[in-house]
């Protein structure tokens, strides 16, 4: 049986990204915000107050301060973003230990609407999980989770933290 040369076609290089990430992942985060805020609107809340809400219970009381960078948000976006909260009465800024320091808290109030609000944001998940298929979510998750923590030196060096 004669000898085969089999050939070998060298692997391309992969395609540069054509177009901007940012404006990209923009028009993703808006579509997604839009499939989640539709569902949360049946209880009265969007998207980023639920998510407000779950990291206050999580991690409350907290200073406004650590709630913003537990968030990854600048303290000015979480204080728009806590007043209708107050408003509504599911969130409460108090006195912390000092006449400097304020600690946010959640009310009962706001445990009731966020687990109100936790069963339109799983159903929202659920949707996504049917419309994209689990693979394609788990592969993006794991995609987001990588980039993070490829851009987070970056991000703290440009932030002067260390």
């Amino acid at each position: 049986m004669p000898s085969q040369t089999i050939a070998t076609v060298p692997a391309l290089p992969p395609a540069m990204p054509q177009g901007c990430t940012n404006f990209r992942l923009r028009q993703l985060m808006r579509r997604v915000t839009q499939h989640y805020d539709a569902q949360m609107a049946q209880c009265g809340l969007k998207t980023t107050q639920y998510t407000l809400l779950s990291h206050v219970l999580t991690l409350g009381p907290i200073r406004p301060g650590e709630l913003a960078a537990a968030m990854t948000m600048e303290p000015s976006t979480l204080t728009r973003n806590l007043r209708p909260l107050v408003d509504a009465g599911w969130v409460t800024l108090e006195s912390g230990s000092d006449a400097r320091s304020r600690l946010v808290h959640i009310t009962q109030a706001g445990r009731d609407k966020r687990a109100q609000a936790q069963r339109s944001w799983k159903a929202a998940q659920l949707a996504l999980n049917d419309t994209l298929g689990v693979e394609r979510v788990a592969a993006l998750h794991t995609l987001i989770d990588e980039s993070l923590a490829l851009l987070a030196p970056a991000t703290e060096q440009a932030h002067g933290e260390d």
